[in-house]
């Protein structure tokens, strides 16, 4: 295996994040519930890493801050445009699966 400095390692996993907040953001039609359910983390769940690492730092960044840099925009305009009612099996299901600090 190819030994990695620990500035490559920070700069492909900064390269992995981005990439996986931008497939996010094009795949809009991707609930979080439906991410919750079938991974366990949702757009939500990475907004807040985002801004425990930066309070790690000594960088406070507020909820709705770090939600914008995740999903691109306001996290209530991205509700209205893309979020839609779960069923209740959808529901159900993240209540029998949710960890307990969801």
């Amino acid at each position: 295996m190819t030994e990695l400095s620990e500035e490559q390692k920070r700069d492909f996993e900064a390269a992995a994040f981005r990439r996986l907040v931008e497939h996010l953001r094009e795949r809009n039609d991707v609930q979080n519930i439906d991410l919750m359910n079938l991974a366990g983390f949702c757009r939500n769940c990475l907004s807040n890493w985002y801004r425990e690492a930066a309070e790690a730092e000594g960088v406070a960044l507020s909820k709705d801050q770090s939600r914008e840099i995740v999903y691109g925009m306001p996290y209530a305009e991205w509700q209205a445009l893309n979020q839609t009612e779960a069923s209740d099996a959808k529901k159900a299901e993240f209540e029998a699966r949710r960890p307990r600090d969801h």
